[in-house]
């Protein structure tokens, strides 16, 4: 196979960037929380930053799956 084949089709790379995003924000906000209720700011913040992260993942993959419809919409 050649490297090519190996890799993932753009439209399949977005939607698990898309799921793991959503899944790294869930877990941010769980890790916030838990921040806020034992008075832990630093855990607070790494909550917080993990949720940012996990939107950024989530939107990047949302765009990698319009492109891929975009430049081929027969899938």
């Amino acid at each position: 196979m050649s490297e090519y084949e190996d890799k993932k089709d753009l439209g399949t790379q977005g939607s698990e960037d898309t799921v793991k995003g959503k899944l790294k924000q869930a877990a941010g906000k769980v890790q916030s929380a838990l921040g806020k209720t034992t008075d832990n700011p630093k855990e607070e913040a790494r909550g917080d930053a993990k949720q940012f992260e996990g939107k950024t993942q989530s939107t990047v993959g949302h765009t990698e799956r319009k492109i891929d419809n975009t430049l081929d919409p027969n899938k």
